[in-house]
């Protein structure tokens, strides 16, 4: 069903790029490679409409997929099927089996082109929707296997839909730039006949079009001539409310898309700079400033995360599982976890909480009341006692225990010599 999906994702995208320049600027629409075209379009598209009675659907909530065969037919019967079925009729049987029988005369074929345009009732349709969604995930497993992160690979989704949108919208008003004066014959003050390319070639033609048309969306002129005609006064019109309307909905999706690409970052940036007026109201020395901006860098590294309401919000095996992830070199390093009961280290590992000591800060000072045990995750500490020489610790050790189990004063002080992640407990 995938190579289906993609297979008639690539279809949609051809019909709704060619299906409007054949109809626009090819008046003669009984060539082979034309009518091969649309036959295995007709085809694929009756085939997928025959498809949908056997694919199942998934409920609102993802919980289920119900595949009872009637629910499917009655469910696709009271949705897509008129829009689908109208659209996949094949025109180019009928009229292909009609012109071997008897020659049939330009107006007919006109018509034929006119009923092509029902084919662009495709992009209403749902299904058609949630197979581009369904490439969106396929994308993002594959990003997944290159190590790339979620966010990055929804924004270059998001980002090319955009982008494909606009683009999309400026072919089709390029063609119906052209569409409607050919329908009108070409009058004398239609830009066609003033442009004198009425007789050009349609690429020439379909150029101009579409120049006109993104100038027309991007409001920035009129094309190579002002409106004259009621008509093209008129499709200018519309054109700019089209293009004006999808600018604003381009530019306030884009915004949103950033400000939502690294939430984390813009939150600990926003985080930051109410420290920085809390520092400047209470005119805090220029060391001290330094110190607390060294501490918020070394601490969050650029980027902010309610951690206690995320894990608060999970069950408890997925948050058991969640910290025992976050803290898997603390484990390793440390021989009091390496062999302890698994279950034993679950439970520890849930009542830490993680500190950050800077150069010089005492974790510990002689005298005081223990309350605390510490584990360091990383850097490298110093145990001060009075007459004895200074001992080192670094990765996996830890200290604090015994005033801890006692409830006894602290017999030395511990002074951080780098920058050190310890935690808690």
């Amino acid at each position: 069903r995938f190579y289906w999906d993609l297979i008639m994702l690539l279809l949609m995208v051809g019909n709704l790029i060619i299906l409007p320049v054949g109809i626009t600027f090819f008046k003669d629409e009984n060539t082979p490679p034309w009518i091969v075209f649309n036959v295995l379009s007709d085809t694929f598209f009756l085939a997928d409409l025959v498809l949908n009675f056997r694919t199942g659907i998934v409920v609102e909530d993802n919980t289920e997929i119900i595949l009872d065969p009637h629910t499917i037919k009655m469910k696709y019967l009271k949705t897509w099927f008129l829009v689908d079925f109208i659209s996949s009729i094949p025109v180019d049987y009928i009229f292909l089996i009609v012109d071997l029988e008897t020659q049939v005369d330009s107006d007919v074929y006109k018509t034929a082109r006119a009923l092509r345009i029902v084919r662009f009732t495709k992009i209403l349709s749902l299904l058609r929707l949630l197979r581009l969604s369904r490439l969106i995930r396929y994308i993002h497993q594959w990003e997944e296997i290159f190590h790339m992160t979620y966010d990055l690979a929804s924004a270059v989704v998001r980002i090319f839909n955009l982008i494909g949108m606009m683009l999309l919208l400026c072919h089709w008003d390029g063609c119906l730039q052209f569409l409607v004066p050919m329908l009108q014959d070409f009058p004398r003050d239609s830009w066609v006949s003033r442009s004198h390319m009425v007789n050009d070639s349609w690429g020439k033609q379909y150029s101009h079009a579409l120049f006109k048309a993104m100038s027309h969306m991007l409001c920035i002129g009129y094309g190579q001539q002002t409106p004259q005609g009621m008509t093209d006064v008129w499709l200018t019109m519309l054109s700019m409310i089209v293009g004006a309307t999808c600018y604003a909905m381009f530019i306030g999706h884009a915004t949103a898309l950033i400000q939502s690409l690294d939430s984390s970052r813009r939150q600990y940036q926003e985080k930051y700079k109410q420290v920085e007026q809390y520092m400047s109201f209470h005119k805090l020395p220029g060391d001290t400033r330094q110190r607390i901006h060294e501490y918020y860098e070394h601490r969050y590294q650029g980027k902010m995360f309610d951690e206690e309401n995320i894990l608060g919000e999970l069950s408890e095996p997925l948050k058991e599982e969640i910290i025992n992830f976050n803290c898997r070199s603390l484990v390793a390093n440390m021989p009091l976890f390496a062999n302890a009961d698994p279950n034993f280290v679950t439970a520890m590992l849930t009542k830490l909480r993680f500190e950050v000591f800077q150069p010089g800060d005492f974790i510990i000072r002689e005298g005081t009341v223990g309350k605390k045990m510490y584990f360091i995750q990383h850097g490298v500490v110093s145990i001060l006692t009075k007459g004895n020489k200074e001992t080192k610790l670094s990765d996996g050790s830890y200290f604090g225990e015994i005033c801890l189990l006692t409830r006894g004063r602290r017999t030395a002080s511990v002074r951080a010599d780098t920058y050190c992640r310890l935690y808690s407990l």
